[in-house]
């Protein structure tokens, strides 16, 4: 694992929807603040309930490595994010990074291996049925972080 940062920094775990869009606009409005960088994080994995996320992305039927494909999204997340909020700094100069694992224990990693002062959060809000068998990463980010973790609904 790369050497910990010493300067701090609001993390950002996104998967590419609008509930990790609203997340990260939060977190630069907090970075602002408090004079932050940010860094979005985004982990790569094949999740159970949703099989062949990152390959309905893959451009042709070649054989491709999941991890360019969730390159290539974070990528296009990122630009998206400049283009629809030109006026925030934070986005432009916002750091990327991409791991692979599963996602709640390296979000924690890599939030003490950037020295992040905060984890910012997307969440759907599953209720019910979907939220007893799936389980929230982010209800389980919130339980088991030793820092702040702000979640944002969209």
């Amino acid at each position: 694992m790369p050497e910990r940062n010493d300067e701090k920094t609001i993390l950002v775990p996104v998967d590419f929807s609008s509930f990790s869009e609203a997340a990260l606009l939060r977190a630069c409005q907090l970075a602002e603040c408090m004079d932050l960088r940010v860094v979005i994080l985004h982990v790569v994995h094949d999740p159970a309930e949703m099989p062949g996320y990152y390959a309905r992305m893959a451009k042709d039927s070649n054989l491709v490595r999941i991890e360019d494909v969730a390159r290539e999204m974070l990528d296009k997340f990122v630009d998206d994010m400049i283009n629809r909020h030109s006026e925030l700094e934070c986005v432009r100069e916002a750091r990327t990074m991409l791991v692979v694992g599963l996602p709640v224990g390296r979000i924690l990693e890599v939030a003490e291996m950037v020295n992040a002062s905060m984890i910012v959060m997307g969440s759907q809000g599953r209720t019910g049925l979907d939220h007893l068998l799936l389980g929230s990463k982010t209800e389980q980010v919130v339980r088991l972080s030793p820092i702040d973790v702000t979640v944002v609904k969209k």
